[in-house]
């Protein structure tokens, strides 16, 4: 018993140390992206998992290759068989809006496939790529670098579609990709109805990444030990991840929807209704019409950290934010 007490309070003593010896190990641990589940798969043949979907790959940056699964509107699963990516391109034209899904951590494309099975059926055109890092994309994740992946899809889409509607949906970590995306749209053009993406959805989001730190379970065992909060928000500088979304959402100006659940239990529902009050105080200093909204789901529909798309409503939503543009 006295030995098992005594490896408790060592490991529990040095993993600050470690974490300040090693800062990447924390970087590590908020991308997760070598934690590759389901293990074993073949990301490069969607239609092991999905019906009317392709696999294809973009060269986002120089070195940089992401994965990228393009699942159709499902009226077109017949016509689809058979098709290689040149043919699923050219469908962009077809005037159905596109959803460009970013996941969140600890995952692959191939775990978001019941996500585009909705998506599909309400009829979107469904894009999801995996960053660079996750799945059987090539590089190293930073911020920098999974915006630039996001931004990179985001331009290819609009080209191919010529113009058509395109929705940005960022869940959890990852709608700070989406948000950085977005706001790198708006920033390189000026303001036309067309020169910023035509909505942003974004799922369970947090409002900088040091409160997801402070709110984390294990964070919490050593808070209370002086200094120890400060060196984990110093760990986070070195690594460059700041993710202050509390103050960049200032300047997003396409429409806006927030989904968050009372329950979730990784990322407080307080976050998202702090982010969606912010939007709506900074829209009405710059006159922004644009609309913003905020679904709350409640706790008895036991929606939790990764079920808002089991609400029709979310989808019914993102249309009506789209088409509004």
């Amino acid at each position: 018993m006295r030995r098992a007490l005594l490896y408790v309070i060592t490991v529990y003593a040095s993993a600050p140390v470690v974490l300040y010896l090693f800062p990447w190990i924390l970087g590590h641990i908020i991308f997760s992206h070598l934690l590759r589940f389901p293990f074993f798969v073949d990301l490069s043949r969607p239609e092991l998992v999905l019906n009317h979907t392709c696999n294809f790959y973009l060269n986002t940056d120089e070195g940089v290759s992401v994965g990228v699964w393009h699942t159709l509107p499902a009226s077109q699963w017949e016509e689809a068989a058979g098709k290689r990516p040149e043919w699923y391109r050219e469908t962009l034209k077809d005037g159905n809006p596109v959803i460009i899904y970013l996941h969140g951590n600890l995952g692959t494309r191939w775990d978001e496939s019941s996500i585009e099975v909705i998506l599909s059926a309400a009829g979107y055109h469904v894009l999801s790529l995996d960053y660079r890092g996750f799945g059987d994309s090539t590089g190293e994740p930073s911020e920098a670098g999974l915006t630039s992946d996001a931004l990179y899809l985001y331009q290819w889409v609009k080209v191919h579609s010529r113009g058509g509607l395109v929705c940005l949906w960022g869940h959890s970590l990852r709608h700070r990709v989406s948000f950085s995306a977005n706001h790198r749209i708006d920033m390189g053009a000026p303001k036309t109805p067309r020169s910023v993406a035509d909505a942003l959805i974004l799922e369970a989001p947090y409002t900088r990444m040091r409160d997801v730190v402070d709110s984390h379970v294990i964070a919490k065992m050593y808070l209370f030990v002086p200094g120890i909060q400060n060196l984990l928000w110093d760990i986070l500088d070195r690594n460059n991840i700041e993710f202050a979304n509390d103050e960049n959402l200032k300047t997003v100006t396409s429409p806006l929807l927030i989904l968050h659940a009372e329950d979730d239990n990784i990322v407080p529902h307080h976050m998202g209704l702090k982010l969606y009050q912010i939007s709506l105080q900074a829209r009405k200093k710059t006159e922004t019409d644009a609309q913003v909204e905020m679904i709350s789901n409640s706790a008895r529909r036991g929606f939790s950290h990764n079920g808002h798309l089991l609400g029709p409503q979310s989808v019914r939503r993102g249309w009506e934010l789209q088409a509004s543009r």
